[in-house]
């Protein structure tokens, strides 16, 4: 079995994980062109327990979230550049604009986020909260983001963004 699984596959596999009493640390996000940033992050992610879990935002969803321009990588290939970090245990992906119905299911020990996001600003922080996951933020690498990337592409290139 790979790393790359659907949500039941991987409700099936968490729940083996569970039996050996593994800690399941979950992060979300568009992870679209992967950098330093990411990389440190979800490093910092697994530090936090024993097995780390990315919920990939969809094509779809990240249009909703970013633009009609993004995502620049399709979901399949994210995923597959994700599921070979050797920080990264297992990549779903969802379709909504957040992963809180898929969280509910998944019932994770610990969630992580990066740093510019709080508990106020956070949508599934409730949902968290309320299950008794812990939330932990990982502070962001300074002038590394999908977006400067590419506005730095765009300038080099000479069009507007």
């Amino acid at each position: 079995m790979g790393k790359v699984l659907t949500p039941d596959a991987l409700l099936t596999q968490l729940q083996q994980c569970r039996q050996l009493g593994k800690r399941i640390v979950t992060t979300n996000g568009c992870f679209d062109v992967l950098h330093v940033g990411h990389l440190r992050y979800l490093q910092a992610a697994k530090e936090q327990g024993d097995v780390l879990v990315i919920l990939l935002n969809s094509d779809t969803s990240v249009q909703q979230l970013k633009g009609e321009n993004r995502p620049i990588v399709p979901e399949e290939e994210r995923a597959e550049i994700l599921a070979a970090l050797t920080c990264v245990d297992y990549v779903t992906l969802f379709e909504a604009k957040t992963p809180v119905s898929l969280l509910k299911q998944i019932r994770p020990d610990v969630h992580v986020k990066g740093g510019e996001y709080d508990p106020k600003t956070l949508p599934e922080a409730p949902v968290l909260e309320a299950m008794g996951a812990k939330l932990t933020f990982i502070p962001m690498v300074a002038g590394r983001s999908t977006t400067s990337i590419i506005e730095r592409i765009l300038h080099v290139y000479h069009q507007p963004v």
